[in-house]
């Protein structure tokens, strides 16, 4: 319905129907009038002695009175006003517009000072510079197109593998990348959801092509191990396409600013923050530095994970001999099937993704293996 004001009839019905202990949902529908409507009337009239309609309806008259004196044709004098005041005493639209009102100068919107603002913008002008936000339109949180752009081919969390939730296989991996100050130099973290085994990697500048190239040069060695990577939607994975395809994996992105979507990953990164805070620039840290701090994680032992005991240092000739334990010890395990182990990556991997045996990282079952003891030893248990 067209809107039109209360009449001196309709205050006298509204004071009846208080008088008669009437709601106002009731008394709206009475009058056939929006229950906001008579809340209003309602709100702005009611003093110590309640509601009075004669009183109302002075007050509302009054208050016409007063609103049609504040001039509503802005002219260039006023237009002049409103910049001086926006370019030299630094006042936004919303509170040039209240003054104005207020003081009775004009009845001008914040909006339409914006559009006038914008206008100027288009022209050439300069008067979005002393806004705010120098005009640039606030990042609403959760919608499309929000300064983050469209990641093309993009694949939602939602169409995920259900499994992937479980975390009960190796292979589903979360993707990050950790910066410094001022955004200079990057680390790329990958974190497995079900062993929660994390790969860090220097990504030299925070480019698509860096950031694809890391991933890929992390999980290669462990290809066979690789179901899925879910990642944010950062620019820096525009390359998604090419790590799928090189890794025969799925790619796909959580929803924005959801990070509870990929929480194992973004506590890894918290993890990684403690050698390298924001403050540090990582450009200045080498590949080794890197690689300590990823062993470190790896072997300190974190919640939840099977790896509860620091693993031991040895030499290589002693992983080969760990390696060939575990490999026989699995093969027994699968029927006598063939395992192929290709690094510690991918044994770590193997004993993880076998279902049917508990693997204890560390501790004296790694180390009476290293010392040469039999392979009874590994802590294999069916």
């Amino acid at each position: 319905m067209s809107y039109k004001h209360l009449t001196p009839k309709e205050r006298f019905l509204i004071h009846h129907y208080l008088q008669e202990d009437c709601s106002r949902r009731k008394i709206a529908k009475t009058l056939r009038r929006n229950p906001s409507t008579i809340s209003r009337e309602i709100r702005r009239n009611t003093g110590k002695r309640g509601y009075r309609y004669k009183q109302a309806d002075e007050s509302a008259k009054r208050r016409r009175g007063e609103a049609s004196a504040v001039p509503r044709k802005m002219t260039p004098e006023h237009w002049a006003m409103v910049e001086n005041r926006l370019v030299n005493k630094h006042w936004s639209p919303d509170q040039i517009s209240g003054r104005f009102h207020r003081d009775g100068v004009v009845s001008v919107s914040a909006k339409w000072i914006y559009n006038h603002i914008w206008e100027d913008r288009k022209a050439g002008g300069v008067l979005h510079k002393s806004l705010r936000r120098r005009g640039k339109k606030p990042n609403r949180r959760g919608r499309d197109g929000s300064g983050r752009g469209v990641i093309p081919g993009r694949v939602d969390i939602s169409k995920r593998p259900v499994e992937v939730e479980d975390k009960t296989r190796v292979g589903d991996w979360e993707a990050d990348t950790i910066t410094g100050t001022r955004h200079l130099g990057a680390i790329v973290s990958l974190v497995d959801h079900h062993s929660k085994f994390a790969f860090l990697s220097k990504a030299g500048q925070k480019t698509a092509e860096n950031v694809g190239s890391a991933v890929v040069r992390c999980l290669e060695p462990v290809k066979e191990l690789v179901h899925t990577i879910t990642a944010d939607n950062g620019k820096e994975f525009s390359g998604h396409a090419a790590v799928s395809e090189e890794l025969c994996a799925g790619f796909y992105f959580a929803t924005p600013y959801h990070s509870w979507e990929r929480g194992l990953n973004e506590h890894t990164n918290g993890l990684v923050r403690e050698f390298f805070p924001k403050s540090k620039d990582l450009r200045k840290v080498g590949p080794r530095e890197v690689k300590r701090v990823e062993e470190l994680l790896n072997t300190r032992g974190r919640g939840g994970c099977l790896t509860t005991e620091p693993l031991p240092r040895c030499s290589a000739r002693r992983w080969r001999q760990l390696e060939e334990r575990v490999r026989l010890c699995l093969s027994c395990v699968r029927g006598g099937s063939e395992v192929r182990i290709c690094s510690l990556n991918m044994l770590i991997g193997e004993v993880f993704s076998c279902g049917r045996i508990t693997f204890c990282l560390g501790g004296n079952a790694i180390r009476n293996a290293i010392a040469g003891q039999s392979s009874s030893s590994l802590g294999l248990a069916l």
